[in-house]
């Protein structure tokens, strides 16, 4: 999950990452979602934050989070969870 503030909007540029990495892998393993934290209560906690965040899911339990558009960490991280 992207998590973003109404102010800066989703990272555009970690899209291409995500599909790149989504046609490797298989569509049925990996699935991408924004949120804005400024509407969800239970993303509270990223409010006020300048960089971009990437929450990690599996099972509905928040495995993993990355701080940042750090294309070499985001990969590790997704094909890890993986």
């Amino acid at each position: 999950v992207d998590v973003f503030q109404a102010w800066c909007g989703p990272c555009k540029p970690v899209v291409n990452l995500f599909q790149k990495i989504r046609n490797e892998v298989g569509s049925n393993l990996l699935h991408f979602a924004v949120a804005e934290v400024d509407s969800i209560d239970a993303l509270e906690k990223y409010r006020g934050q300048c960089e971009p965040v990437f929450l990690f899911y599996t099972g509905g339990e928040l495995m993993a989070v990355v701080r940042g558009a750090d294309a070499p960490l985001l990969q590790k991280t997704i094909l890890e969870q993986l």
